[in-house]
């Protein structure tokens, strides 16, 4: 890969990272550039939660630095919009797609709940740009799980996010779906980081990390990825010499 002379939107330094006295990040070190395209993959328990846990400033590491736009994590997350991979909603709630996303405008705090007209193109750029601008007046509990994905995707883009990190956000949907997810994420011109657990999720990503017992195994550019299984010290990826 050829070197990046933009300033890294992500920068992770010898990171060590856990719980109580539980480590699980043993000195993690990468960045992301702007509108890198990157699966993060490994087995469960490999410590990816945690990494991303790490970059929303949510844990802090016991060693080492993290950088998220040039602030600290804490600081920095305002630039990321989050996905994760359970959604619970109220089946019986009447929402629909449109007051979903626009969840997304809406000030920390709750200070104002009025909408403003850019609050309303940004919405709306948000399903256009997520392929839902058509379902926009319908109930979230009316559309399909796929179609339900790409709604949260679009309540984090309406935030204007610089970086899209979806934590195993497609995990639950069948093959077809995921796919269609996948093809509205790949095109979206900003930094995205997909996190999973089969490497066909991240079959078109541009990057791929790969932890495995909380380490960085490998990282490669996808067309150099010839195999991916979890028998051996390198989970994720075999990578051509």
């Amino acid at each position: 890969m050829e070197e990046n002379s933009e300033a890294p939107v992500i920068s992770l330094r010898n990171v060590w990272a856990g719980y109580d006295l539980d480590t699980v990040l043993e000195d993690v070190s990468f960045d992301l550039f702007p509108r890198d395209y990157v699966g993060l993959i490994g087995p469960n328990g490999g410590g990816k939660t945690t990494l991303i846990k790490v970059i929303l400033g949510l844990v802090v590491p016991r060693h080492g630095s993290v950088s998220v736009m040039g602030y600290s994590a804490n600081e920095g997350r305002r630039y990321i919009g989050y996905v994760p991979q359970l959604q619970i909603s109220d089946k019986a709630f009447p929402i629909n797609v449109w007051d979903v996303v626009s969840m997304g405008r809406i000030n920390p705090g709750f200070s104002s709940l009025r909408l403003s007209a850019e609050d309303r193109q940004r919405i709306e750029e948000a399903l256009r740009q997520t392929s839902m601008l058509e379902l926009s007046k319908r109930s979230i509990n009316e559309i399909s799980g796929g179609q339900r994905q790409r709604v949260y995707i679009a309540r984090a883009l309406a935030a204007q996010p610089r970086i899209l990190l979806l934590d195993e956000a497609t995990s639950s949907l069948d093959v077809d779906r995921e796919r269609v997810v996948n093809q509205a994420v790949r095109q979206l011109a900003l930094t995205r980081v997909i996190v999973a657990h089969r490497p066909e999720t991240i079959a078109s990503a541009g990057r791929v990390i790969a932890l495995a017992s909380g380490k960085l195994q490998a990282g490669a550019d996808w067309p150099h990825v010839v195999a991916a299984s979890e028998d051996g010290n390198v989970y994720g990826l075999r990578v051509e010499e």
